[in-house]
């Protein structure tokens, strides 16, 4: 059985410990930790005075009102809106899910939500699809200068830092039969928001060192999750070829896991054995 290439970086090493066919320096895809990004987008922009978190969603895209979903909704998970957009496949799952695609299921928004908004939290990757749509409206701004401008810039990263559409040379995918690579997932349309961009471990080990311990950009966005007491302070994601895990306590430890294929729970307890072993050192 051939193992998974990894790459993990963090507080308790000096270097990138790497297994198999990864590298710190390559993009890889990192799913939905694209969320932390456009969360602290919405934040940057609430305190620029763009916008409120607490803005109706009807402010910014054409949906029917009285739906009484916020941005902030979106970006805790709280809209009830479902967990998938209608429509996804199992295959390649967002294919089909484009800008027109998106502009006709949200002129039906009122007839999408499962429950009434702010009741249950539900992870919803189509929530964050539409949080996306509604800050490129907002500003008049593709996603991905967004990104470059309220992110990574105010990191002092360079704008390339992370991309949907990564040159092959430059990218890491699993390989398959005779060592070609897996085809990824198409994450370019509207979903980009949700889960499309990728990035190198390194750069997702200074995006998660910036926004959560040095506090760059201020607190933590809406877009992170908290568990625990102390608290950590993560996120994760993964694709049909890749998984990563981001996470960080008070104390200073902080680790990133990225893996090539593999089960992402399993890059998930990677990660959590890393921070306890860090406490222990």
């Amino acid at each position: 059985m051939r193992s998974v290439p990894t790459c993990i970086i963090g507080s308790s090493h000096t270097a990138p410990i790497v297994t198999g066919k990864h590298d710190p320096d390559k993009y890889a895809e990192v799913g939905s930790f694209t969320k932390v990004i456009t969360g602290t987008i919405l934040q940057q922009l609430a305190k620029q005075g763009v916008l409120t978190v607490d803005d109706p969603v009807e402010r910014w895209l054409d949906v029917p009102s009285g739906t009484g979903i916020t941005l902030r909704h979106l970006a805790e998970h709280t809209s009830g809106l479902p967990r998938l957009p209608p429509g996804t496949s199992r295959l390649d799952p967002y294919r089909n899910f484009t800008a027109d695609r998106l502009r006709q299921l949200l002129a039906g928004f009122d007839r999408l939500t499962e429950g009434p908004a702010g009741e249950h939290e539900e992870y919803s990757n189509f929530g964050y699809a539409v949080l996306g749509a509604a800050l490129t409206a907002a500003t008049g701004q593709e996603y991905d200068e967004l990104v470059a401008v309220h992110v990574l810039s105010p990191l002092g990263l360079p704008r390339e830092a992370m991309t949907a559409r990564p040159p092959q040379h430059s990218s890491l995918l699993p390989t398959g039969w005779f060592g070609r690579r897996v085809k990824p997932w198409t994450m370019t349309g509207a979903i980009l928001p949700a889960g499309g961009l990728w990035a190198s471990p390194r750069t997702l080990s200074r995006v998660l060192t910036g926004l959560v311990l040095d506090r760059s950009l201020g607190e933590p966005g809406l877009g992170w999750q908290r568990s625990g007491p102390l608290p950590l302070i993560w996120h994760n994601g993964a694709t049909g070829a890749a998984s990563c895990f981001a996470g960080a306590v008070p104390d200073g430890r902080w680790t990133v896991v990225h893996r090539l294929g593999g089960s992402p729970d399993a890059t998930d307890r990677t990660g959590l054995e890393y921070l306890r072993a860090a406490h222990s050192q």
